[in-house]
């Protein structure tokens, strides 16, 4: 049994996608079942490596934010402030610099301020468009989906086993989450709880695996337009099975292109 569970595609794809896939169905009546993305990212990460956060990393601040995100979310259940979208942005970008930081007080003062912008400014891209789509689920988890993929498939290419687990997660759960909507054909309960853990996770991920691995910083801006492919005209008359797979056929060409972009630059992982 432990053999099993030391299994990457474990770990990394069938733990998190069930996981998710109990905690949508049975927090559905508590209007919770955004909570199945973290979910099924903790599960990853206790298998994995464990809620173990000495020393303090830059991949275990990506956990400890993961983690609080969430519980921030539920926190702003109750709250619908316009400009709480701008401040949850601006949050992410301060949270990126932090978990970071280590890495980037290596680089002279111009490549450190240039790092520091380019990733804060793209975890805050995620995070302000994924919150435009925490009223819709099946869109988000259209987003979800691809933004995990595309995340952990690209850190894989780059060399990042751990972070790659973290993406292919966060793709797995989404995935749950999206399935149970497309074979019930009624919408889940979504909510910041779905969306802020999801855009900070993969936005740090992603980050992460640009300053210490080989994925090239460009192939973030491809993933960058996953949020906004999630966003096409899509008729509500159609069943959310059709629904679901018109958006993920969108979202994932932009996950398939920035795994592309890594294999071409980085070529295959070394493990």
């Amino acid at each position: 049994m432990q053999e099993l569970l030391d299994h990457p595609a474990v770990q990394g794809g069938l733990a998190p996608f069930v996981i998710a896939l109990i905690v949508a169905e049975l927090l559905q009546r508590l209007r919770l079942s955004g909570l199945a993305i973290i979910a099924g990212f903790a599960i990853t990460v206790y298998l994995v490596s464990g809620f173990s956060f000495e020393p303090l990393t830059s991949a275990r601040k990506i956990v400890l934010l993961g983690l609080l995100s969430a519980l921030l979310a539920l926190t702003l259940l109750q709250f619908n402030w316009r400009p709480l979208r701008l401040i949850l942005t601006i949050a992410g970008g301060i949270a990126t610099v932090w978990m970071a930081l280590r890495i980037l007080q290596q680089q002279d003062m111009t490549h450190m301020l240039l790092w520091s912008g380019g990733c804060a400014l793209y975890v805050g891209w995620l995070i302000f468009w994924m919150d435009t789509l925490h009223e819709s689920p099946v869109r988000a988890g259209s987003a979800g989906m691809a933004l995990g993929l595309g995340t952990g498939g690209s850190a894989l290419l780059g060399a990042s086993a751990l972070l790659g687990q973290f993406g292919l997660a966060l793709g797995a759960a989404a995935s749950a989450y999206l399935l149970l909507q497309a074979i019930s054909n009624s919408r889940l309960p979504c909510g910041r709880s779905f969306t802020l853990p999801l855009s900070l996770i993969a936005g740090l991920t992603g980050c992460l695996a640009v300053l210490t691995a080989q994925l090239p910083w460009y192939a973030l801006t491809v993933l960058a337009g996953i949020p906004l492919a999630a966003k096409i005209p899509v008729s509500e008359k159609m069943g959310l099975w059709l629904q679901s797979l018109l958006l993920s056929i969108a979202t994932l060409a932009c996950a398939a292109g920035a795994t592309y972009i890594t294999w071409y630059v980085a070529g295959a992982p070394p493990f």
